[in-house]
């Protein structure tokens, strides 16, 4: 007699649901600062270099902490993996809701970081306890529910932080993320724990990583102040070098190691990851830039708005960035990737050229930001799936960690450049930056776009999926 695989344990609607709760509550509060960025500047007395490291903090730690969530998930069960993940998750959150001040918040942060590895780990649940066809409509239900508790933290954060505190805004979206994983708790099975994976985790690797962002980022904080502060922006160069020398020798001698630098040599995977890395630095500094700009003062050269008015106004580009994946996805299977990628790259540098050169109107704002997110989500998902298909099955996850470690280092970068061409451009005495530096902001950001064009017209036309 033939031995049959069992088939998978089944869930039901209620578990499938409580996992979108999940989804909704972790989308909301991760996206709780970036509109009400200029009123925690103003409440915390922050400088636009360190709003910057504000905004970008959780997607360094979501970065790291990805990859080996979905390792530990394999190996433990990823019910077991997610409910710990959303424990640290609840106490950044609590952290970032009783923050009297920048490091606290910025220590809550760090820990609501491990919310990025909350949707591979509900992929792996999903998969193990539904078959082919249902699982991919419940991964595609919890993904949509994330984008839209996104949303919702995007239009519902400034309201709460006017209304009532900016602690509040931090503290019912966490309400929401606890309740939902004690609920996910009761009503999802364990599932069983995988095959172990010899190699582990590249803790070292990690280690280093960690320290080279954390480094990078302090560098381009500081970099305004180096008048004042030459030797500390010295020593934090070297120990960057030292950080990405040592990191670059780990990850080439690991055996399992969390960034496979060895696939760099391939050109559609270098060419992916450069790519990736300018339109998320564009998009970086459009989404950093534009809040600014909306906050200033209107007896300036700005528009005067509060938190609330700043959500709403950034909800066409949430919007946007939404459609984005499924257009991205037709694109490219009628035309293929590359030409996806230059329609991206030629709407993101048309777009950050447009906002340089007019910037007087709300709707100048919104349309251009609206576009901006709208490209770097075609560029994005069309560099994820050209980088999927370009290697083995087995690689997969190796050559997309290079793309994420990417778009965060690009996503890092760009707003920090943004935070200190407005430190720079802000007299002393005064909280309102020169015009000048939005305006050279939105240049320098659509003249880099604009010369990936150079390595766009290299890529293969791709498959027409």
């Amino acid at each position: 007699m033939t031995a049959t695989l069992a088939p998978p344990v089944r869930i039901g609607k209620a578990a499938v649901g409580a996992l979108g709760m999940l989804a909704v509550a972790t989308g909301a509060l991760e996206s709780v600062v970036t509109p009400t960025l200029p009123l925690l500047q103003r409440e915390l007395d922050m400088s636009p270099a360190e709003g910057a490291l504000l905004s970008i903090v959780l997607l360094i730690t979501g970065a790291l902490v990805t990859p080996v969530a979905g390792k530990l998930g394999d190996r433990y069960g990823g019910k077991r993996v997610l409910i710990r993940l959303m424990a640290v998750v609840s106490a950044g959150g609590l952290v970032s809701a009783l923050a009297p001040n920048l490091p606290v918040l910025l220590l809550g942060q760090i820990l609501q970081g491990a919310m990025v590895g909350a949707l591979p780990l509900s992929f792996i649940v999903v998969r193990k306890h539904l078959p082919a066809g249902e699982s991919k409509v419940a991964i595609g239900v919890v993904s949509g529910l994330f984008v839209g508790g996104g949303m919702a933290g995007t239009l519902s954060a400034g309201p709460v932080a006017e209304g009532l505190s900016r602690h509040w805004m931090f503290a019912l979206p966490t309400i929401a993320v606890i309740g939902s994983t004690i609920l996910l708790n009761r009503l999802m099975p364990h599932d069983p724990p995988g095959r172990s994976d010899d190699a582990g985790v590249d803790w070292p690797g990690l280690l280093l990583l960690s320290g080279t962002l954390v480094t990078l980022m302090l560098v381009l904080a500081l970099a305004p102040d180096i008048g004042s502060q030459p030797l500390v922006l010295g020593a934090l160069i070297v120990v960057l070098a030292a950080f990405v020398t040592g990191w670059t020798a780990v990850e080439r001698r690991a055996a399992s190691p969390m960034v496979d630098l060895r696939m760099l040599v391939r050109p559609a995977i270098w060419k992916s990851c450069v790519l990736t890395f300018v339109m998320c630095v564009g998009t970086s500094v459009a989404v950093y830039l534009v809040p600014q700009l909306f906050a200033v003062p209107a007896g300036a050269y700005g528009f005067g708005a509060g938190a609330t008015e700043i959500g709403f106004y950034l909800l066409p580009g949430a919007v946007a960035a939404s459609l984005a994946g499924p257009m991205a996805g037709i694109g490219a299977r009628r035309f293929g990737s590359r030409a996806v990628v230059t329609a991206g790259i030629v709407i993101m540098a048309a777009a950050l050229i447009s906002l340089a050169a007019v910037h007087t109107e709300v709707w100048h704002l919104v349309i251009g930001k609206m576009m901006i997110s709208l490209a770097n989500g075609l560029c994005v998902t069309a560099m994820v799936t050209t980088t999927a298909i370009s290697v083995e099955q087995s690689d997969t996850g190796i050559a997309t960690s290079l793309v994420l470690v990417t778009r965060v280092i690009g996503y890092a970068v760009g707003a920090q450049v943004g935070g200190a061409l407005l430190t720079a451009a802000t007299p002393s005495g005064s909280d309102v930056p020169a015009e000048s530096a939005f305006v050279t902001g939105f240049v320098i950001a659509g003249a880099v776009t604009a010369l990936s064009l150079l390595v766009a017209r290299t890529m293969g036309k791709g498959v027409k999926e």
